[in-house]
């Protein structure tokens, strides 16, 4: 059992899992930001940070590490940071029963599975196997950086579990595992805006596809290096990522849908409409009566609901310039989202159609309708504001800064109001700085 933190600064680090090595990672990242590469910029050796932690200062560091610090956690002042934690804040860590049922959960199984040998018991990939379906229907409510913590911890389990067997098939099926494991770590990279580790990552999950001859993943894995790609301005490679992968057999209604919409984008980004149009189509049209093993019988975050068939044809529209379509793909897909049950409704779909929902009002000169469809979009907790929702409002910022806006206050507001959002969200807090190239995929 934890001691009780001493100060807000050491219960904020235990909540967001920060060890004095990812503290000292984020400390010098955000001080950088601030101050540049100056050689007077503030630094925290591990002795400086336990007695910070541990309640020991007496009085406040100098005013730059203060705003390092700030910066690090917006909305507390430096002095609430080395003051003790509220006692009622429902945020301070806790040692519960749920925790210690889950530990003594775990102990046993380990312990009845280190019996084996030369193989694990099937029992042990029944459990991982759990956990990474789990973890992909719970995707959309997590932070992103939650879920990458929660996958990584997954991918070293299996790991350790694939050293322990010589069974083939057991091989076989925790290889899977591990390359489903990497896909969701490169969407979550993706989403933090580490773009060029979602990169590899992606890259992980697509070898271990090919590996296993499990396409559906292999075809999941190159959609992800397609949007990668054209959100890194590759487009070229982006379209032949997504072909290569509209090649492959064995998939399902749900991979096609996906990779149609994928591919639409890279038209779109390429500026051939034609084309871009009749990917638009044939995502909506695809057969409903084929299924694989993944994008179907495991679903979450490698499903491709119909509202988030809508929201990504929507962005499609708006790079081509039809502002109708956007508007009525966007609404469509706040719709859709709206006839599921409310802890099934993905907080990323919603607030990226309504951001198109806005940028294509905005393209009709709505301000005012822009203006409400933007609603949702103020409503995204900073933890899960992704890559994705950080570069559709950057797009509308920047068609708001236009000189045909210039003197109108609402427009001015809502420029102010984007540049909060975004500041405070992970790809700009944590990560490097993005390329706000595009649209989310």
């Amino acid at each position: 059992m934890k001691n009780e933190p001493r100060t807000l600064l050491a219960m904020l680090c235990d909540r967001d899992n920060l060890t004095y090595r990812r503290f000292d990672e984020r400390f010098t990242r955000t001080g950088i930001r601030l101050f540049d590469h100056s050689p007077n910029t503030p630094t925290c050796g591990e002795t400086q940070f336990r007695r910070w932690t541990g309640g020991k200062l007496l009085g406040l560091p100098g005013p730059e590490t203060c705003q390092i610090l700030e910066a690090m956690w917006p909305g507390y002042t430096a002095e609430q940071l080395f003051g003790p934690p509220p006692a009622d804040d429902p945020k301070a860590p806790a040692f519960d029963l749920e925790e210690r049922v889950q530990m003594t959960a775990r102990e046993a199984h380990d312990g009845a599975d280190a019996t084996a040998a030369a193989s694990i018991s099937d029992n042990t990939i029944d459990e991982l196997r759990d956990h990474v379906v789990s973890l992909a229907r719970r995707y959309h409510n997590l932070s992103a950086a939650a879920a990458y913590e929660t996958a990584d911890q997954l991918r070293r389990e299996i790991e350790r579990q694939r050293d322990r067997t010589q069974v083939p098939i057991q091989q076989q099926t925790l290889m899977i595992l591990n390359g489903q494991t990497a896909a969701l770590l490169a969407v979550a990279a993706f989403d933090l805006g580490y773009l060029p580790s979602a990169r590899t990552l992606a890259r992980t999950a697509a070898v271990y596809g090919e590996s296993t001859r499990f396409t559906p993943l292999q075809a999941y894995a190159d959609g992800t290096l397609a949007y990668i790609a054209y959100h890194s301005g590759e487009l070229n490679e982006a379209l032949t990522k997504a072909q290569r992968a509209l090649s492959l057999v064995g998939l399902g209604n749900v991979a096609q849908r996906r990779l149609h919409a994928i591919a639409a984008r890279a038209y779109a980004h390429l500026g051939d409409v034609a084309s871009a149009r009749r990917a638009m189509q044939t995502s909506e049209e695809a057969s409903p009566d084929r299924r694989d093993d993944l994008h179907d019988a495991v679903g979450g975050e490698f499903g491709f609901p119909g509202e988030r068939l809508a929201m990504s044809n929507s962005t499609s529209a708006l790079l081509m310039g039809d502002a109708e379509q956007a508007e009525a793909e966007a609404s469509r897909a706040l719709a859709l989202l709206g006839e599921r049950a409310q802890e099934e409704q993905s907080i990323d779909v919603r607030a990226g159609a309504a951001a198109d929902l806005a940028h294509a009002r905005l393209l009709s000169d709505n301000v005012d309708g822009a203006a409400d469809a933007l609603a949702p979009v103020w409503e995204v907790p900073p933890d899960q504001r992704s890559t994705g929702i950080v570069m559709r409002a950057a797009r509308i910022g920047r068609h708001l800064a236009r000189p045909h806006f210039h003197g109108a206050q609402l427009p001015k507001e809502l420029r102010e109001q984007i540049e909060e959002f975004t500041r405070v969200s992970p790809p700009y807090r944590l990560g490097p700085s993005v390329a706000l190239l595009a649209i989310d995929s």
